[in-house]
């Protein structure tokens, strides 16, 4: 027993030293990533004397991706964008939106570690009313997503992302037809 011990510590060791050396010796086109910034949703104009508006608020996404080629890729992502708060009229409320999203990638190399990319696709998200007063609503839209930014591979395995995105007619019926942005930075690995 002592020695099929011994054969499987050593195997799974040898397990785990290849795929460290494969993984540091070719990176697959797969990898997954996390960012977060700001949002800013165009909701605010034509509202009431006397009413507030707070329309911006702290975004995040998550993300997973396949680069095809150093110039070509496709990405899938979830991202919560905040909410908005209005107040007015002895009533308050926020909207809060939060969604799925798949794009592709124009990748544009700069050098051997700093490229700028453009962004095209489209989104599905919910946008959640809630009041004061009581009153909420539930609303589902899709609609197109562009964006651009750039990136910086620190290595071969990990990079850093800076990104603009428009959600464009993201308030479905709660909102009317507006567009909501997001700024935001980000950090990826690949695997």
């Amino acid at each position: 027993m002592n020695r099929y011990k011994k054969v499987l510590v050593s195997v799974f060791g040898a397990t785990l030293l290849a795929a460290w050396s494969m993984a540091s010796a070719q990176v697959t086109p797969f990898y997954v990533g996390t960012s977060i910034g700001g949002s800013r949703v165009d909701a605010c104009s034509g509202l009431p004397g006397g009413t507030s508006c707070d329309n911006k608020d702290v975004s995040w996404r998550v993300f997973g991706g396949y680069q095809f080629n150093r110039h070509f890729a496709v990405e899938i992502g979830y991202v919560d964008a905040g909410a908005i708060k209005i107040t007015g009229l002895g009533v308050g409320g926020k909207v809060a939106s939060t969604g799925y999203d798949a794009v592709a990638l124009g990748i544009l190399p700069l050098d051997e570690s700093m490229s700028v990319f453009v962004k095209g696709g489209a989104y599905s998200s919910s946008s959640e009313l809630t009041s004061t007063v009581g009153v909420s609503a539930d609303e589902s839209q899709t609609g197109p997503l562009i964006g651009f930014g750039a990136q910086f591979d620190i290595d071969k395995v990990t990079g850093v992302r800076m990104e603009w995105n428009r959600y464009m007619e993201a308030g479905g019926g709660v909102l009317g037809e507006v567009d909501l942005d997001t700024l935001s930075i980000g950090f990826f690995i690949r695997f």
